[in-house]
């Protein structure tokens, strides 16, 4: 009887590693880490074309300059809310928020001056888009 039971924890000693690790595995890959709206899909395939160079940079300048190119394209508005959704996808990019949404603002002083760049003004980011408005205006 002694051997058997040692016989069973030593399969027991192999074997649930490799299951916890498996079903944790599994588990993290069920985990819905980002959308799966175009604008993430736009991002992934962006993200893949990109040089070795720009693959190393932070995914805070990247989602920076992706919104950039967005406020030029359309209006800071819309890069406004990519930037909220964003951060509520990740919420790692949340101490990068204020920065980006005052380079935001500061773009859309350079496009439409400061006194139309401060309608787009919301509260993403605890104002951080008006701010670089004023900062920018100055």
């Amino acid at each position: 009887m002694n051997h058997a039971a040692r016989r069973i924890g030593r399969t027991l000693a192999l074997v649930l590693p490799v299951v916890l690790v498996l079903s944790g595995t599994l588990a993290v890959a069920r985990v819905p880490w980002a959308s799966s709206d175009a604008d993430t899909q736009v991002l992934t395939a962006s993200v893949e074309q990109t040089s070795t160079r720009a693959s190393t940079r932070a995914p805070h300048e990247l989602l920076r300059e992706r919104l950039l190119a967005e406020l030029q394209e359309k209006d800071p508005g819309v890069a406004l809310t990519h930037l909220q959704e964003a951060t509520n996808r990740r919420p790692s990019l949340a101490g990068q928020c204020a920065s980006i949404a005052r380079s935001l603002g500061r773009a859309a002083v350079a496009k439409y001056g400061a006194s139309r760049a401060q309608r787009f003004s919301r509260p993403v980011c605890d104002t951080s888009f008006a701010l670089g408005v004023a900062q920018e205006a100055r």
